[in-house]
């Protein structure tokens, strides 16, 4: 599509297309727009957001050469609360109730 000047126009799309696109969370789309890591919206209106659709594709284009390496394990030995127990002092006190 090109507008009468030869100028492309630009497209748009809304939330639940983008979703379809990208199968992310809006909270983690919001904090990765924030953070700069995904191209952000803007309004038509008040009540109104959009996404710029060739900007969208070229980050998912952008993904898929260069993957993202997986998240670690969390350490839970270091969690504050339900913190899991070494295995010889489990094992001590299974076998002081049996």
């Amino acid at each position: 599509m090109t507008r009468e000047n030869g100028a492309p126009i630009k497209r748009t799309i809304r939330r639940h297309q983008l979703r379809e696109m990208v199968p992310l969370a809006k909270s983690t789309i919001y904090e990765m727009e924030q953070r700069g890591e995904f191209p952000r919206r803007f309004a038509l209106s008040p009540r109104c957001v959009v996404w710029d659709l060739a900007e969208v594709e070229a980050w998912l284009a952008a993904r898929r050469a260069s993957p993202v390496g997986r998240a670690q394990h969390p350490d839970v030995r270091q969690r504050r609360a339900r913190p899991v127990r070494e295995r010889d002092q489990a094992r001590g006190e299974a076998s002081k109730a049996g």
